[in-house]
């Protein structure tokens, strides 16, 4: 049988396959729209918060409206006392309580440094962070005019009242993802792990099927080569791939995501994701000649792979053993290259070692497959030779 003809068979033995083609073509549709919309926004705004005023003075109220001004912050409520503050904390959903003491605005005048006490609501961890900087800026903000105007009332002029109060600057400077844009920062990852999804379960299905109905016998009969007959089975996923690959494109393009800037080292970088990966699927299909156990499998190695690639978390931070099966997922060295060439404005050459890492295994998988299929058909061949 010609190549062509092959090739044609694996198409529609992934047409066929409902399932398969609702999963392989809808979920990258379905998770790049609802992930798209779901960080559009990028920042974190109007957090709900909690202002416990005890002392109602002109100052506590002055830091209320500093509160207000503030984008991250919403202050949802205002108390003048902690009774019944936990169910307000949990009917608000409030990211954190802020008690002002009473006496607060006395105590400043008499140098007595009341303090103000900041409860933060630790339950998402993403919030609390976000809740608590902006609580700390402000806060940081009205001390710093009070200590001024102290000091200006004791005759100093402003310019050197500034200077006795801060007595160095400092300046932070942001890189790469300067508004902390937590979209840029988390939606490529994710649509990366969605195809290598796909990816797994779509090949996963390649030849255990096969084995499964019947039909590998008439296919090794078919096509003997054991090299074309993986090529077969794993060119109609990379050209599906690179179409799932431009509708990507395409949502960076409504989500105004850099993914265009970087387009052809990005798209390189791709490719030996999607080969490598696609050499794991086609390996775990030979080696288990059932459709729903090599789909099993194949998952149960996919989706932690999202959280040990250290994409979120660091992966020095993490046991050197758990550190050893992130490097042989193929996702942990893409993302890291992802986020050199995205993020950080890299270029090709400052992600040759991820790149490495992919045809690294790569090679090993495609080898062991190779081998595996090759005892499988000759097997084939050998046990029910051509009449």
């Amino acid at each position: 049988m010609t190549f062509s003809k092959l090739l044609a068979r694996e198409f529609k033995l992934f047409w066929n396959n409902k399932i398969l083609r609702i999963l392989f073509i809808g979920a990258p549709v379905l998770y790049g729209i609802l992930l798209g919309f779901v960080y559009n926004k990028g920042k974190v705004t109007d957090l709900p918060i909690i202002v416990v005023d005890q002392d109602q003075s002109l100052l506590s109220q002055q830091m209320v409206e500093m509160f207000t001004e503030n984008e991250v912050l919403d202050v949802q409520r205002i108390l003048f006392s902690q009774d019944n503050l936990t169910q307000y904390t949990i009917e608000d959903q409030a990211a954190c309580v802020v008690i002002i003491p009473k006496g607060f605005e006395k105590e400043i005048m008499v140098k007595r440094y009341p303090e103000v006490t900041t409860i933060v609501n630790t339950s998402n961890v993403l919030t609390a962070n976000y809740a608590s900087s902006a609580i700390q800026l402000t806060l940081g903000t009205l001390k710093a005019g009070i200590e001024i105007e102290a000091l200006k009332k004791q005759g100093i002029p402003e310019a050197i009242a500034v200077t006795q109060y801060e007595p160095f600057k400092t300046t932070f400077i942001k890189k790469h993802n300067r508004s902390t844009n937590y979209m840029y920062f988390l939606w490529p990852g994710v649509l990366a792990t969605v195809l290598q999804q796909v990816l797994l379960l779509g090949l996963a299905l390649s030849f255990s099927s096969e084995f499964e109905k019947g039909t590998f016998r008439e296919l090794a009969k078919l096509c003997p080569s054991t090299f074309k007959l993986i090529t077969v089975k794993v060119l109609p996923y990379l050209i599906m791939s690179l179409g799932i690959w431009v509708l990507y494109l395409l949502f960076g393009l409504y989500f105004k995501m850099p993914l265009s800037e970087k387009l052809i080292p990005l798209t390189f970088v791709t490719g030996f994701l999607v080969i490598s990966v696609s050499f794991i699927g086609i390996l775990f299909s030979i080696l288990i000649p059932n459709q729903l156990k090599a789909t099993e499998v194949l998952m149960v190695i996919a989706t932690p792979s999202f959280i040990l690639s250290g994409f979120t978390w660091p992966l020095s931070q993490m046991p050197g053993w758990i550190q050893g099966i992130a490097q042989v997922i193929p996702l942990t060295h893409y993302l890291q290259a992802m986020r050199v060439l995205i993020i950080e404005k890299g270029n090709l050459s400052m992600v040759t070692g991820p790149i490495w890492n992919m045809v690294l295994i790569g090679v090993v998988c495609f080898t062991l497959a190779y081998v595996a299929l090759h005892f499988k058909i000759k097997k084939e061949v050998t046990t029910n030779p051509v009449l």
